[in-house]
């Protein structure tokens, strides 16, 4: 694995993540990253007992979740499909659960509601 000074920044961002999981900040992460930390990332997760979700987003990038139990078991009946494909209100639950601004949600929400009418 890399040394301390060329640590990748994929790397870098994604311990800040678990560093704020950790310490009450979030209780749910969503992190797109390359597949090739993917071993990595669900090692330090397993070793650290942080439960977690993966969705494949290509070949190449993947969609890591990671938090609480019950935010993950949640997450795990919406990730069945790719995100871009999720309803108005599949959407708006996950923004919500990954603690997005509220009124931002709701202004989304109502403007997809819009374009599906």
């Amino acid at each position: 694995m890399p040394t301390a000074e060329n640590f990748p920044s994929e790397l870098r961002v994604l311990l800040n993540h678990i560093y704020e999981y950790q310490k009450g900040v979030r209780n749910l992460i969503l992190y797109t990253m390359p597949v090739k930390y993917k071993d990595y990332a669900l090692n330090r997760l397993s070793n650290q007992k942080i439960d977690y979700a993966v969705q494949n987003v290509d070949e190449s990038k993947f969609n890591l979740y990671f938090g609480r139990k019950e935010c993950i078991e949640a997450i795990k009946f919406m990730t069945v499909k790719p995100l871009n494909l999720l309803s108005p209100e599949e959407d708006f639950m996950l923004g919500t659960m990954l603690g997005y601004n509220i009124c931002m949600q709701c202004e989304r929400f109502c403007d997809r509601k819009r374009k599906a009418s």
